[in-house]
């Protein structure tokens, strides 16, 4: 029988045992917190953590959002340029938009609508990234109120999202500046008067008090700059009054004969009623005679 031949390889050397990670602990609850308290403690953790996701979520669609903005912007500007050109052709048409805003129409004076007149066109230009700001432009043509061909208001957002704004200084004619006329028409008006005067929409240019909160701004440019047309078109609210009077008037002159026709019928009752009792008096009377 052949000898065993040994291995030549050395024995290899047993590994040691990696001792397992020790499990953590739970650890037990406070014994002074409730049980449905904790629960909700977890339940509020957990939606932090899915709220944090929807917030990833939004801004991400924001950048997205902003993307298609611009995106559209740039497609719009030939078509406000063809509406610019056909305005054009309308007489005192942005005057008239500015009357029939409810909002604008609320800080015009006679004055105002006056130099509004000699307005001629509007044009609203967002930034290119749009969202650091815009740039309200009002162009003019000559006018007996102040020398400027174009008034113009820019708002400004910075990198740290601070507003501001800046704007063209008015070139008034002399004695013509309806900013200090409304300020000296107030001073000598009435408690109540100073009350419902406005001050004059040209006080808007140089008001830069806070530029992140310009209500006019923001309402020429996200209400009547995407379709001034809807705010011309709107009927005279005087027609609609004179109109609803005149309904008013007829309905009651319908009201006065229904009720005079009323009367009549009740007095032709009323008559009836008469003869009728007349009647039976005459009936009576012939009754006692027969009886005699």
């Amino acid at each position: 029988m052949a000898p065993k031949r040994q291995s030549s390889l050395p024995p290899q050397a047993k590994k040691p045992k990696v001792p397992a990670a020790p499990k953590p602990e739970k650890k037990p609850a406070p014994p002074d917190v409730p049980k449905g308290e904790k629960e909700q403690q977890e339940a509020i953790e957990h939606i932090d953590e899915v709220q944090n996701e929807i917030d990833r979520l939004n801004e991400q669609a924001s950048e997205e959002i902003l993307k298609v903005e611009q995106k559209y912007n740039k497609l719009r500007q030939p078509f406000f340029q063809k509406r610019s050109e056909l305005i054009a052709k309308i007489p005192n048409f942005w005057v008239t938009t500015f009357v029939n805003h409810p909002q604008v129409s609320a800080l015009l004076g006679e004055e105002d609508e006056e130099a509004l007149h000699y307005l001629t066109r509007v044009e609203v230009t967002e930034f290119e990234d749009i969202k650091s700001g815009y740039r309200i432009d009002f162009y003019f043509d000559e006018n007996p109120y102040f020398e400027n061909k174009v008034c113009c208001k820019e708002f400004h957002l910075n990198e740290s999202g601070d507003p501001s704004s800046k704007s063209t200084e008015i070139k008034w004619k002399s004695g013509k500046d309806l900013t200090k006329r409304s300020s000296q028409t107030q001073n000598k008006a009435s408690r109540k008067r100073q009350h419902e005067e406005p001050e004059s929409f040209f006080t808007w240019f140089t008001d830069h008090s806070d530029a992140g909160a310009d209500e006019l701004g923001e309402v020429i440019k996200d209400d009547i700059w995407p379709n001034p047309l809807q705010y011309y078109l709107v009927p005279d609210m005087d027609d609609e009054e004179g109109e609803g009077e005149d309904e008013d008037e007829d309905d009651d002159d319908d009201e006065e004969e229904e009720g005079l026709e009323d009367i009549d019928e009740e007095g032709d009752e009323d008559e009836g009623e008469e003869d009728e009792d007349d009647d039976e008096g005459e009936e009576g009377e012939e009754d006692e005679g027969e009886d005699d």
